[in-house]
C-alpha cells in the first residue's frame, strides 16, 4: 500500500513552509531584529504551529478522501 501522490505533494509543502519560516526566524536573529530567547519561543512555535496545520489539513483530506457517509439524493 502507498502513500497518496496529494498526501505526500502537501507534506512535502508543509515541511517546505516550516522550514521557510524557520529559515525566516534565524534571519531574524542574525541581523539582530530578535533576542536569543524570543528567537528560541520562535523556533518552537513554528515548529507546533506548522505540525498542526499539517495535522488538520491531513484530518481533512482524509476524510474527504473515502467518506463513510455518502449523501442521499432525493428526487
Amino acid at each position: 500500500m502507498s502513500i497518496p501522490a496529494p498526501v505526500a505533494t502537501g507534506t512535502f509543502l508543509y515541511l517546505i513552509m516550516g522550514v521557510a519560516f524557520l529559515g525566516l526566524i534565524f534571519a531574524s536573529r542574525l541581523t539582530g531584529r530578535l533576542s536569543k530567547d524570543n528567537a528560541d519561543i520562535a523556533n518552537v512555535v513554528v515548529v507546533i504551529c506548522t505540525f498542526a496545520t499539517w495535522l488538520f489539513w491531513l484530518c481533512a483530506w482524509m476524510h474527504q478522501w473515502h467518506p463513510l457517509i455518502k449523501p442521499i439524493y432525493e428526487e
